[in-house]
């Protein structure tokens, strides 16, 4: 049988403020054409379908409507866990009742681990687990659960238990492996380092399909992360070929298949008057963006005229204010706040134009003619 694995979608994630609903239905078309074009008799999607436990109907819409078509409309089995950012309960709800519609669904980890079971394949499902969870379905092993991978190890031991040696069989995950290539977007990794395990806790299964860090990647020839179907943050995301990854049960072997980007993800580097021309393609002008000035603060004002030429342009740095060299940050998100701010834009201003930061004095004196000018009596 064939497998197509990808994980991490962070449906409902919103990007320094950008609206990314569509990048994200863009890659949910491309993973479908290639399950039906490649055949694809199961997708498993390993963990953070979701970027947080309560998100709007709408999004939960895009991934019923996914689900839905891949198991009813192309007629993949579909094996889904919960990842550190999903509602495990929310997520498996009624999971039995869907496992006859071909949608297999793990949510909470619980004793008896649950698996999808196919003729020459079983694919064993282990959400995100934590060591409480672990002591509290193996109680008896609890004296032995003193970390993270103490935990995944007693539970894989259970798994290896059970499984049958005349069959492939493979194990979803959502976990951090030690010396796993992480990206800025990885936040919820790079804090939780702590809770990284070895390799070897997977040891014996045919494949292992890991959700968690966003970089696709093999950690040995039989596990691997997908990664994200896109970037979600700037540096290193910019550079990866984001892509799934599909198996071929009878021999193991492995393919790569890229995925395209609704929007590039760059960062422009260069003087105010350089990127003010534009002078890159349209693709590039219309991705979503990073521009670092090398010559000027980024303020309100100059961030509001850039994305003039860069309609998606979601962060710009520039020198601080005390011009050492340092820089300073503003993202898209901040200036949509700025507008409802005067003194924010004010504060832009005195450095876009005169490279100051102005002092108490200056910012009260500025409040008292924003109230004249609004009606306000002034106190």
């Amino acid at each position: 049988m064939k497998i197509l694995h990808t994980s991490d979608w962070h449906l409902g994630m919103s990007v320094n403020g950008a609206d990314i609903t569509d990048d994200q239905l863009y890659f949910i078309d491309q993973i479908k054409e290639i399950v039906k074009e490649q055949h694809i008799d199961a997708v498993i999607i390993a963990g953070d379908v979701f970027d947080r436990a309560n998100v709007s109907g709408d999004v939960i819409r895009i991934y019923d409507d996914a689900v839905t078509s891949l198991c009813s409309e192309i007629g993949a089995k579909t094996i889904v866990i919960a990842g550190n950012h999903d509602g495990p309960e929310r997520l498996s709800q009624c999971h039995r009742l869907l496992a006859g519609a071909g949608l297999y669904v793990a949510g909470t980890m619980g004793r008896t681990i649950e698996k999808a079971v196919f003729q020459d394949t079983d694919i064993y499902l282990l959400p995100w687990i934590d060591t409480a969870r672990v002591k509290y379905e193996f109680p008896e092993k609890a004296e032995e659960i003193t970390d993270t991978e103490s935990a995944y190890r007693i539970v894989c031991d259970h798994i290896r238990e059970q499984m049958n040696p005349s069959k492939r069989n493979i194990l979803t995950a959502h976990a951090f492996i030690v010396n796993a290539e992480t990206s800025v977007s990885d936040r919820s990794a790079e804090i939780g380092f702590a809770s990284a395990v070895s390799a070897s806790v997977f040891e014996g299964f045919d494949y292992v399909a890991l959700g968690h860090i966003h970089k696709p990647q093999d950690i040995t020839d039989s596990i691997r992360y997908s990664g994200t179907p896109m970037p979600y943050s700037f540096g290193k995301e910019e550079v990866q070929e984001k892509s799934v990854t599909i198996i071929d049960t009878y021999d193991m072997s492995k393919q790569i298949f890229p995925l395209k980007l609704l929007h590039e993800r760059k960062t422009l580097r260069g003087t105010y008057e350089e990127l003010l021309k534009g002078d890159v393609t349209e693709e590039i002008r219309n991705g979503y963006l990073r521009i670092e000035l090398t010559d000027r603060y980024m303020g309100a004002e100059t961030m509001m005229a850039l994305r003039q030429v860069y309609p998606n342009l979601l962060e710009g740095k520039g020198l601080s204010y005390e011009g050492d060299g340092a820089k300073e940050t503003i993202t898209a998100e901040e200036l949509k706040h700025a507008s409802h701010d005067p003194v924010s834009i004010f504060r832009s201003f005195c450095a876009d134009v005169a490279g100051i930061e102005p002092d108490e004095d200056q910012i009260k004196l500025f409040e008292e003619v924003v109230r004249l000018e609004s009606g306000e009596e002034l106190q």
